[in-house]
């Protein structure tokens, strides 16, 4: 079974950066739409950055555009989002999801478009 795993979460200053991974296993990962969500209490999960893993041109929410970059890595089977100048709305829990059906178009399909999906990593950044 394919498995997505994300890591790389944690908790940092306004102004901070992290960076999370999402390490594909079962399958490679060349194959999928992939895509970065994050949610918070309350909110439905938002997608923030999403590309074709196999060389397709990043997608970025406008609230994140410029200061996070969705990147994949053909070696490893992983995808990384590294996030900088973060800031106290960034918080949440960020998700990795493929999209096996191409239904999202490499672009921040809805969530509905997505099916395999990581446990999901936490980014606290505090004021």
């Amino acid at each position: 079974a394919v498995q997505l795993a994300e890591s790389g979460g944690g908790s940092v200053q306004a102004g901070g950066s992290l960076r999370l991974s999402c390490t594909v296993s079962g399958d490679t990962a060349r194959k999928y739409c992939m895509c970065w969500f994050r949610q918070t209490p309350g909110k439905q999960r938002e997608a923030v950055a999403g590309l074709y893993f196999d060389g397709g041109s990043p997608h970025y929410a406008p609230s994140v555009m410029g200061r996070f970059t969705i990147s994949p890595d053909n070696a490893n089977n992983t995808l990384y989002l590294q996030m900088t100048d973060l800031k106290p709305e960034d918080t949440g829990v960020y998700y990795c999801a493929a999209d096996s059906f191409g239904l999202s178009g490499g672009k921040l399909g809805p969530a509905n478009d997505y099916n395999l999906w990581g446990q999901g990593t936490q980014v606290t950044v505090s004021s």
